[in-house]
């Protein structure tokens, strides 16, 4: 199939749209953390409720990632982003205005669901646009956006929330969206793949009724018991959803919305593997540590994103150096690199203790900082690289589906992990003890930021020990987790470097990628199974 373009438009209005709404829905991802304890004194909620106030982003940003996609492939990329630009920007606009947290949470779900098409299709638009190194400079500008989204997240919400309300963070996306919209409407080239075939709804259905289901139960699993009948349900019907797709999916054949024969593809395959690692690894660790820094520090919304800072400085500047690399670099060691310097990095809060500042962090978010900007630009890259262009939204929304279950999984599992270390070590402590029956139940409040609240509901006479108890459980549950989140990196590391491979990316992408190959000599190539340059690849991709 060919691809086919309409109007005109400047590539640089294109890569600014993308990145605008890129920062927003990401930023939304991250900056409700800050506001919680706002919004819990706003509407009495409980802490169930706060949690599905940031559960329902991530359902909804994860269930329609890759139908996004492969809608946006067949009706029209630009057309199906500005439809979930209008979609994010009125979510938006509800979370802003919603009256109980159940409106709020029901208005971040749709939000989810309109950032996801932007998540899915932006990088296609971006991929239709730039070719050669100015793809890789592209992508560099778009993987330091996605990185400075996430770590700004609690400095733009500290601030928002201190200086106005926590109102504006779901407000101010209205204003910068709309003139986004404006300039897209107006700049943005339109592309499709010319010999679309019909919508592919069977698919879209079963696929995204299974991963909401596994999101779903990801998320709730904890809350409602591993072993319940409900999340038992979930993950089975989602297998079974996951199932009928395959078998659908492969009816289809080359009208299936998720080409199945991608899984042959050993550089799709691990891409793919690094995606979901590294996502579960770095957002798990960026929420917990952003706990840490406020709940257990003391700092603000606004101080804690500021001493971010370091982190956020150190991401944009890798994220700018990897953009010029990946059409120099082979991008295996740009991604095996990454993840290392990831779990390095996590492997570095070990520094922390009870009565350590907070500059102790410092190691440890140059090392995650480092990683993630080097990270994003050649995952953008690659995960377009694999299929012939006309094919790019879905293998976008392909990736940036196993990014955001990474993310569903990381939350959720580490999440879980963090609170049952947290309340075990509580309840072991000499303070704890004193409790009797009630120390699981403060040392599950600790992990939870309500450390605070529940010493000052305990007796009198407990409270100084509670709390250096308290403090100590949460810390050396911190230092526990992180460790676990680093060996996972060092795996998403391995996996890196042995299964990203040059000679698997279609002839379109194969030549600039094999740029990277060149600098390194041919003695490389042939010790690494990478093609060699200037020598000719079968249809196949295999020699």
């Amino acid at each position: 199939m060919s691809e086919r373009t309409t109007s005109t438009g400047g590539r640089g209005w294109t890569l600014a749209v993308v990145c605008v709404a890129t920062f927003m829905l990401l930023l939304d991802l991250t900056v409700v953390n800050v506001a919680l304890p706002d919004i819990r004194d706003a509407f009495d909620a409980s802490f169930t409720s706060l949690q599905w106030v940031l559960d329902a982003y991530a359902l909804g940003l994860a269930a329609v990632l890759l139908t996004a996609g492969s809608l946006a492939d067949r009706l029209g990329r630009k057309r199906v982003f500005n439809v979930g630009f209008v979609v994010f920007l009125l979510a938006s606009l509800a979370c802003g205005l919603a009256n109980d947290v159940a409106v709020l949470s029901v208005a971040r779900g749709v939000q989810g669901l309109g950032g996801a098409v932007l998540f899915a299709v932006g990088p296609a638009l971006i991929g239709q646009e730039f070719q050669g190194k100015d793809r890789g400079k592209a992508f560099g500008i778009f993987g330091g956006v996605v990185g400075l989204s996430i770590a700004f997240g609690p400095l733009i919400g500290g601030a928002l929330t201190d200086g106005l309300s926590w109102r504006w963070i779901f407000l101010v996306n209205v204003p910068v969206g709309l003139l986004a919209l404006a300039v897209s409407g107006l700049r943005m080239r339109e592309s499709r793949a010319e010999a679309a075939s019909a919508v592919d709804w069977w698919g879209m259905v079963l696929f995204t009724g299974a991963l909401t289901l596994l999101v779903l139960a990801l998320l709730r699993g904890e809350d409602e018991g591993w072993g319940s009948a409900p999340i038992l349900g979930m993950f089975a019907a989602s297998a079974v959803l996951l199932a009928v797709f395959a078998v659908v999916e492969r009816q289809r054949g080359e009208r299936a919305m998720f080409q199945l024969a991608l899984f042959r593809n050993v550089t799709f395959n691990g891409v793919s593997v690094v995606t979901l690692v590294c996502a579960a690894a770095t957002m798990s660790a960026i929420f917990l540590l952003v706990s840490y820094v406020q709940n257990v520090l003391g700092y603000s919304p606004w101080e804690t994103g500021l001493r971010f800072l370091p982190l956020t400085g150190t991401l944009f500047v890798a994220a700018a150096i990897a953009g010029s690399l990946t059409t120099r670099v082979p991008q295996r060691l740009l991604m095996g690199t990454s993840l290392a310097l990831i779990a390095t990095g996590l492997g570095l809060v070990a520094l922390t203790g009870p009565d350590t500042p907070w500059t102790a962090l410092l190691p440890s978010m140059f090392g995650i900082g480092l990683g993630m900007g080097l990270f994003n630009p050649p995952r953008a890259s690659l995960s377009i690289a694999v299929v012939e262009p006309d094919k790019a939204g879905m293998a976008s929304g392909i990736n940036e589906t196993f990014q955001q279950v990474g993310v569903a999984i990381g939350i959720a599992g580490f999440g879980a992990a963090f609170q049952g270390r947290v309340s075990d070590l509580f309840a072991q402590s000499d303070a704890g003890r004193q409790l009797g029956a009630s120390a699981h139940e403060f040392g599950d409040a600790v992990a939870a930021g309500g450390g605070a609240e529940a010493i000052d509901r305990a007796p009198a006479g407990l409270a100084p020990a509670l709390e250096a108890a308290a403090r100590t459980a949460f810390v050396d549950g911190l230092t526990d987790v992180m460790l676990v989140c680093a060996a996972l990196a060092v795996v998403g590391s391995l996996v890196g470097f042995l299964f990203i491979r040059t000679r698997d990316l279609h002839e379109s992408a194969r030549g600039d990628a094999a740029n990277g190959q060149d600098a390194q000599g041919s003695s490389q190539d042939g010790a690494t199974g990478e093609q060699p340059v200037g020598e000719p690849v079968p249809a196949g991709g295999e020699r």
